[in-house]
């Protein structure tokens, strides 16, 4: 799927409360992996575009990009859990989110899906050992899948 189909079907939800994104989860690969974040955290997907970089950002942080007049930093997925560094290409995407009142950008590989885990099929995450385990809400459940579910404010926070 491209990035605008991603962003036609985050635009026909229902975000009229809460309550409706409640379980929603938008998952997204980044190398072999596929993680997922609440979807109320969602703005909008747009294509991957020129990043301006800025000084003295930790090496996660690729920068900002300008989005219809908004500047709007973006980290790298990849960098940020030490992941080796690919091309970007077609299916690289922008996940704008909005958490505590910020609007940043998480670039991640391919964007998969909008889907739903309710709460009994969410597992707490394994021991936090590993280095992308500080980000980690939980571990869900999709049929004979598991999605890596992340706390998208510790990723900027943590």
């Amino acid at each position: 799927m491209t990035a605008e189909s991603h962003l036609d079907m985050v635009a026909g939800m229902d975000v009229s409360s809460e309550d409706t994104l409640h379980g929603k989860f938008l998952v997204f690969k980044v190398g072999s992996e596929e993680f997922g974040i609440e979807i109320r955290h969602v703005t909008e997907i747009v294509g991957i575009q020129k990043i301006n970089e800025v000084p003295d950002l930790p090496g996660y942080m690729k920068g900002v990009i300008n989005l219809r007049g908004r500047v709007i930093p973006v980290m790298d997925i990849r960098t940020r859990f030490g992941m080796s560094d690919r091309d970007y290409d077609e299916r690289t995407c922008i996940i704008v989110v909005h958490v505590d009142g910020e609007t940043s950008g998480l670039i991640i590989d391919e964007v998969k899906e909008v889907t739903e885990i309710a709460d009994n099929q969410i597992e707490p995450p394994p021991g936090r050992s590993a280095q992308t385990g500080q980000y980690v809400k939980g571990i869900g459940k999709v049929n004979d899948e598991v999605k890596i579910l992340l706390d998208v404010q510790r990723l900027f926070y943590a």
